[in-house]
């Protein structure tokens, strides 16, 4: 016989997806400060990009807020632990998509001012130089990219924003 009035007489099984449970209200890959939907990062970038001790990062898995205006750039899939701007090697694209000197690109080391002053011919240039790197095997952005994925989605991103702006500054 079952003396708690709470528990079931019988063990109740339930599946839950992990990535749909809530935590203290919060969906596991929403960044704990301002609520946006992460991306998975594997821990090995993460552990890369530290610019504090290791002893920092846990054994769990790790999400990367790309919020411009979020000071978090990595945050545990619990939201008990975060990792800031100031606290990575590299200066995050996505945290600075206008400074001129941040990279969008980190294996070949192309900036945002080089793609900005850039014609369109070199533009093409600094496109191709990218897939021969990658088609190479030069390129290392899950260790490299803060993202810890291909930069080259952001390059792309970036040339088609100035050439927007460009043809709104024609008009």
């Amino acid at each position: 016989m079952n003396d708690s009035c709470c528990l079931p007489s019988k063990p109740i099984l339930v599946d839950l997806d992990e990535h749909a449970m809530q935590l203290g209200g919060r969906e596991t890959n929403e960044c704990p400060t301002c609520r946006q939907r992460g991306k998975p990062v594997p821990g090995q970038t993460v552990k890369a990009m530290l610019a504090v001790t290791l002893r920092q990062a846990r054994d769990t898995e790790y999400f990367f807020c790309r919020t411009r205006d979020c000071p978090v750039v990595y945050f545990s899939a619990d939201g008990t632990q975060t990792f800031l701007a100031d606290e990575v090697r590299e200066r995050v694209f996505q945290k600075e998509p206008d400074a001129d000197d941040v990279f969008v690109c980190y294996c070949f080391r192309h900036t945002v001012g080089e793609v900005h002053a850039a014609t369109p011919e070199i533009r093409d240039e600094i496109l191709d130089d990218i897939n021969v790197g990658i088609n190479a095997g030069q390129c290392a952005c899950d260790l490299r990219n803060p993202q810890g994925a291909c930069c080259l989605g952001n390059v792309r991103q970036v040339i088609k924003r100035f050439e927007h702006e460009k043809e709104l500054a024609l008009r």
